[in-house]
């Protein structure tokens, strides 16, 4: 049937001067399957940033540095996702394998870009939550939403900056004949490793950018948080103190989904040799689809200003 259908709207599964994705490798006849979640998770993920632009945008009284920053963080989420998720569909739905040269370099750039500056918004509201409780008196004068916009801007020239050779390092390979991704998009390294010539320097700078995004964004909110414990034990009042823990909850576990699933995918693609890969694959999955489903709904549901608001706006629908 599948095949018919690719006949009538005259589709090829595979362009032979480009790539192969052959989706979850071990996993083919369950390929169907594994599409519901994936759906699933998707549109759930999209309903959710989307509903908190919506809300955030029309609501005056919700344009706040706060709230722009979880529009930035809805904005990322949407891209990570979309970055990756159609095409898999299209190859677990239509068995759509084939990818061109530059559709791929294209993919890996955007997919990589996303995610950097999705650390960069994770670390501009660990700033904001260290201002919001250590300096209350001055957030306001600190934080305004120009000063939101500004780092929002700096953070994409950084991800623009450090993803753009990325591309430009694959570009530059010699190919083989066969090539064949045993992925579900075009991740870095999965597509150098289709190179009949030398990676070295390919692993070199996805092991740099790790350090320096991943690693570097971590210890600043990792220094943010240390901060922000010191300010909350010199307060006497237990009230005070959960006061102030209570506003960090949502942000620590939208940072613990971000950074685990992406920091085991990143161990497992590079010395996990004895898992399995369609393991690998779907854990790689995991980190576009998990973190923009469940952000909008931590947010929604931590943040009793964005509930109220969210709530109103769902009623009149």
């Amino acid at each position: 049937m599948i095949n018919h259908l690719m006949a009538v709207f005259n589709l090829t599964p595979s362009d032979p001067s480009g790539f192969i994705l052959i989706g979850i490798p071990g996993l083919e006849a369950a390929h169907l399957w594994i599409s519901i979640p994936f759906s699933m998770f998707y549109i759930i993920g999209l309903m959710g940033n989307f509903m908190i632009l919506f809300v955030v945008g029309k609501e005056q009284t919700l344009h706040k540095p706060m709230y722009l920053l979880l529009c930035m963080l809805a904005v990322t989420d949407i891209g990570m996702s979309t970055s990756a998720v159609p095409k898999a569909l299209c190859i677990f739905w239509f068995n759509l394998k084939g990818m061109t040269v530059g559709g791929c370099l294209t993919q890996t750039f955007f997919l990589h870009t996303v995610y950097t500056m999705h650390s960069a918004v994770l670390v501009t509201m660990a700033f904001d939550r260290y201002v919001a409780i250590c300096n209350p008196l001055r957030y306001t004068t600190i934080l305004t939403n120009a000063c939101i916009a500004n780092l929002g801007l700096v953070g994409l020239i950084r991800a623009v900056l450090f993803i753009l050779p990325m591309p430009l390092l694959l570009r530059r390979l010699p190919f083989c004949a066969n090539r064949i991704i045993a992925h579900t998009y075009c991740d870095h390294i999965a597509v150098a490793k289709t190179s009949c010539g030398d990676i070295t320097v390919n692993r070199m700078y996805g092991l740099v950018l790790v350090f320096l995004v991943i690693g570097l964004d971590l210890a600043l909110i990792v220094l943010s948080y240390g901060l922000i414990i010191r300010a909350v034990l010199r307060i006497s009042s237990k009230k005070a103190h959960q006061k102030a823990l209570n506003t960090c909850t949502a942000h620590i576990c939208v940072m613990l989904i971000s950074y685990t699933s992406v920091l085991l995918t990143t161990l497992i693609h590079r010395f996990g040799e004895g898992i399995a890969p369609h393991v690998h694959i779907i854990l790689a999955n995991l980190y576009v689809l998990l973190p923009p489903m469940l952000n909008p709904i931590i947010y929604g549901v931590r943040i009793k200003e964005l509930r109220d608001k969210v709530g109103k706006y769902t009623c009149r629908i």
